[in-house]
């Protein structure tokens, strides 16, 4: 009896975990580095430009990109995500700006996919750290 009773028990409790809150979670990248002054100031630049980085969660050379900034440089930056289970999912501008690939740069109207230098972006919008 025993032996039928706790399959049946687990059976039971199996939709409750099944459909349990943890697992409507949105998905997020995670940064482990720490940011520099530089990184952080260049982050500050970008998102007074205009400048926008459409992401996607599980994409692996977003999350190289991002760790280029530090997480503190990183809540600076204005990110779009693009996952539809992502965290603050903006899935339609992503269509509708026909973005192809991730992560991609919106800088002066113009989008630039592909992981970028901390220096290419500096380039690319004209920023000039207060050591140059």
């Amino acid at each position: 009896m025993k032996r039928l009773l706790l399959p049946l028990i687990g059976l039971l409790l199996l939709p409750s975990v099944v459909t349990s809150g943890h697992l409507g979670t949105k998905k997020e990248l995670i940064i482990t580095t720490e940011s520099t002054k530089q990184s952080i100031d260049l982050a500050k630049h970008l998102t007074e430009q205009g400048v926008v980085k459409y992401s996607a969660y599980w994409c692996p050379n977003c999350l190289y990109q991002s760790e280029l900034f530090g997480k503190q440089a990183y809540e600076e930056l204005n990110v779009v995500e693009c996952a539809r289970d992502g965290k603050n999912s903006q899935t339609q501008l992503c269509i509708d700006k026909k973005i192809e690939g991730f992560p991609s740069w919106e800088i002066n109207g113009k989008i630039i996919i592909g992981a970028k230098t901390l220096k290419d972006l500096s380039e690319l919008t004209g920023y000039r750290s207060g050591s140059d």
